[in-house]
């Protein structure tokens, strides 16, 4: 696979390694985006069916992405938080009983399952990494099952830590769980889209992605499937759309009780969006062209020598086999932050801090040029 830059509006002076931040929108997405705001210019021409049609090719698009054979399973979300907060409002939690988390998770998939602990008095663990270098993604995954008992009612992280890149074991996460009959949650946001994952093989009871990131669509627009564990439960926003017979716009006075089949009742209002929807389904068609393995491959491929040179400066990187190509972290000393930072800027280049790594994250726009600006700013600022 050969370098997509251009099929990007990013700035050539910039090295843009920071995907896991805000991924840049493809040339063809901003079109459907202006394409979008064109036609809401003459509301006349919006029709009923419109109100349905993006959203039903959004899930077909997504669902061939991941292996999912259920299309009717996958909805329209805002935000990641809200994802979680459909599977914390369905899930029951008794005192004594916990929810396993990985340390330094992102936010929105710690606050829904605190709040929920602390209301049902359940106890919230926090599962550490390990202190030391040595086989450190591996001891983390061996912790993680470890920790999950009889009194886990869910286990819900991401397959690759947001800060880091750590790959995380979902399918001997997912053996443990039916073992003790706990949810698997996954926050797929920093991989789905860049990294290979198969509903059928990792069979989790939720999968929750904000669209903005690897996915590389706009902001406030993401995508959630339920499992059939979540069949029947009550979503945490009561709207006209995910009824059934909501097509029939002359009848929608006729109030039902029923909701659409599958997930759809998990779905937000508002969910026709006709400017992001298009913008959304435009970049989906891009990232299957190209193969999520592709994506991955060509990440792999574009830091195997770079990765040997920060390396050998004396910086720590998670080995290969335990971590994400697309998105990685590099163990900093902390006393020359500041030096990193003016390095980073002298040359031009965008990552981000998240603890204590520097989190770097690539995609097909980037080059060998792009990785050598992050090598020298390392070397620099050292």
């Amino acid at each position: 696979m050969n370098c997509q830059r251009k099929k990007f509006n990013l700035n050539k002076k910039i090295a843009y390694l920071n995907c896991a931040y805000m991924a840049p929108l493809l040339r063809k997405v901003e079109k459907a985006g202006m394409e979008g705001i064109k036609a809401k210019r003459q509301p006349n021409k919006v029709t009923g069916e419109d109100f349905f049609k993006d959203a039903d090719t959004l899930r077909i698009l997504y669902s061939d992405l991941i292996n999912n054979p259920e299309p009717n399973r996958i909805v329209m979300i805002p935000s990641v938080s809200y994802g979680i907060g459909n599977v914390v409002n369905n899930l029951p939690i008794k005192k004594g009983e916990n929810i396993v988390l990985t340390a330094g998770q992102f936010p929105s998939n710690v606050y829904p399952w605190k709040n929920h602990c602390d209301k049902n008095e359940a106890d919230l663990i926090l599962v550490s990494p390990p202190k030391t270098e040595k086989q450190r993604g591996k001891k983390w995954n061996e912790s993680i099952l470890a920790s999950i008992t009889e009194k886990t009612k869910a286990v819900s992280l991401g397959h690759v830590h947001w800060a880091d890149g750590t790959l995380f074991d979902l399918k001997a996460i997912r053996k443990r769980c039916d073992e003790v009959g706990a949810a698997l949650i996954v926050d797929g946001t920093q991989s789905i889209g860049a990294l290979p994952f198969d509903i059928q093989e990792i069979k989790p009871d939720a999968l929750i992605v904000a669209g903005y990131k690897w996915l590389l669509g706009p902001y406030t627009s993401g995508l959630a499937y339920y499992g059939p564990k979540f069949d029947g439960g009550e979503p945490i926003e009561q709207n006209w759309i995910n009824r059934k017979h909501s097509d029939d716009f002359a009848n929608l006075v006729n109030y039902q009780d029923e909701y659409e089949a599958g997930a759809m009742r998990y779905g937000m209002g508002q969910q026709s969006n006709f400017i992001a929807n298009p913008m959304l389904i435009a970049s989906i068609k891009e990232i299957r062209k190209w193969g999520v393995e592709n994506i991955q491959q060509y990440c792999s491929d574009l830091i195997a020598g770079p990765l040997k040179q920060i390396k050998e400066l004396g910086l720590y990187v998670e080995d290969s086999d335990a971590r994400g190509s697309h998105l990685f972290g590099v163990k900093f000393p902390m006393e020359k932050m500041g030096n990193l930072a003016r390095s980073l800027k002298t040359h031009r280049v965008s990552v981000s801090i998240r603890g204590e790594f520097i989190r770097v994250a690539p995609h097909v726009y980037n080059d060998d040029k792009d990785m050598n600006k992050l090598v020298k700013a390392f070397k620099e600022a050292l």
